[in-house]
Formats: structure tokens, C-alpha cells, sequence
């Protein structure tokens, strides 16, 4: 993790950790560079990250505000840390369905710009929140990259384990989704009806330097799954 990222880590764990509320101010930039004995780009860049993650806004001239927070249960679709801090306060588990080393689909391979003849890992999950079905997935991840995986990790958090076991930076991501029906499969995982709804969503993520490590496909079970975005001035 950057140094900027673990400050703006540290100061969403303190907005937390105080029960700061909408409004509430926070030290002026030149506190927090004391604070955090850092010069004032880092604190920039933490503070813009934070305020891209809908936790603070900053007004010109009066300083630096907390944003009401989301709502408990919604995942964000902003996030590139995978959806297990969103639900932090929910018992989030895994039933992985397969684990194994192949070839790339097609799909895969122009998702993960490779070759046809490079190895990924696949993985086939499905994710439960409070012991109900929330999602089934199917993941590709480029080996080169994400040198090893096994059950206890994909059972668990694989982006956690990609940032802190393997030490790699993950970057920014690009998200597909639609509306639409369960196929027999997916339905029999998540325990419902084929033909009933779906979100629907296709991910690639990609590390800083712009490589592509994994592509994701999920379906929610539209019965568990609630979304949030935060707009903001990085969005409009």
C-alpha cells in the first residue's frame, strides 16, 4: 500500500472510529501534514482519494468536511478493493466450486490481453452474506501475475491476499454491467428460479501500471444485493 493510501486509510479509520457525522470538520491540510510528517502532495492525494471514495468533501476556502456515509449492506461499484470492507459488519463467506489452472477462454484472454497459450487461474465461487446466497462467480487470473492461489484464499479475501501476500498495487477497474435473467446454472447455485433477475456484472481489474490481472463475471442474487455509487466532482 502507497503511503498516501495508508493515510487516507488512517483517517477514514479515525472518521469511523469517532462517529464523525456529516459535516463535521477535519484538521486543515497543514495539521495533517504535521501530523502525518508528510509533505503537502501526499496529503492532497489522500485527501482526493478519500474524497473519490464519497468519505469527505472539501470546500475552497473553509476546509476539509466529512460526507454522511452509505448506508450499511450497499457495495459500492466505485470500489477496487473487492466488496469485503463494504460489508464489514455482515458475515461474508465463500463456497469455492472450483479451483484449477488453464487455458484462457477466448473471453478471458481479451480481457487479460493475453495469449490463448498463457496459464490463468480459475475460479468458480459463490459468495454468501449472513448464510443467503449473494452472488455466483467466475474468475480468471492471469498466473504470471497472481502467482499462486489456493482454497484457504479464495475462500476468504483473494484481493487482500493479491495486495498483502503477493505485494502487488492494484490500480483502477473497469465494470460492465446489465439486467437480466438467470440461466439453470446460475440459478442453482444461488438457489433460485432460472428466468428470475439479475445484476449482472463483468469486471477487469488492472494493477497501477495498467496490466490486467483478473476478469470476473458475477450475477447477484437480486433478493441480497444492494449497490451504491457517491457521485462526485470526479464523476460529474
Amino acid at each position: 500500500m502507497l503511503k498516501y493510501q495508508q493515510i487516507a486509510t488512517e483517517i477514514e479509520t479515525y472518521i469511523e472510529e469517532h462517529q464523525l457525522q456529516q459535516g463535521d470538520k477535519l484538521p486543515v491540510l497543514e495539521t495533517l501534514m504535521a501530523q502525518f510528517e508528510v509533505s503537502k502532495s501526499t496529503i492532497t492525494k489522500s485527501l482526493e482519494l478519500l474524497e473519490q471514495k464519497g468519505a469527505i468533501f472539501q470546500v475552497r476556502g473553509s476546509g476539509i468536511f466529512v460526507r454522511k456515509h452509505k448506508r450499511k449492506g450497499y457495495i459500492s461499484l466505485l470500489s477496487n478493493q473487492g466488496f469485503k470492507k463494504d460489508l464489514e459488519d455482515f458475515n461474508v463467506t465463500s463456497k469455492v466450486i472450483e479451483l484449477d489452472v488453464r487455458k484462457p477462454t477466448p473471453e478471458a484472454a481479451e480481457n487479460l490481453n493475453i495469449g490463448m497459450d498463457e496459464d490463468i487461474y480459475y475460479v468458480k465461487r459463490v459468495r454468501y452474506i449472513n448464510g443467503q446466497t449473494l452472488c455466483y462467480e467466475e474468475s480468471y487470473y492471469t498466473k504470471s501475475i497472481v502467482t499462486y492461489l489456493n482454497n484457504e484464499i479464495v475462500s476468504h479475501s483473494t484481493f487482500h491476499y493479491i495486495r498483502e501476500g503477493l505485494g502487488l498495487k492494484i490500480g483502477f477497474s473497469d465494470l460492465f454491467l446489465h439486467v437480466g435473467q438467470l440461466n439453470e446454472e446460475e440459478a442453482e447455485y444461488l438457489g433460485l428460479e432460472a428466468g428470475l433477475p439479475k445484476l449482472y456484472i463483468e469486471s477487469i481489474f488492472h494493477l497501477t501500471n495498467g496490466q490486467p490481472f483478473d476478469y470476473s463475471k458475477i450475477s447477484y442474487n437480486y433478493e441480497q444485493s444492494q449497490f451504491v455509487v457517491q457521485a462526485n466532482s470526479f464523476l460529474l
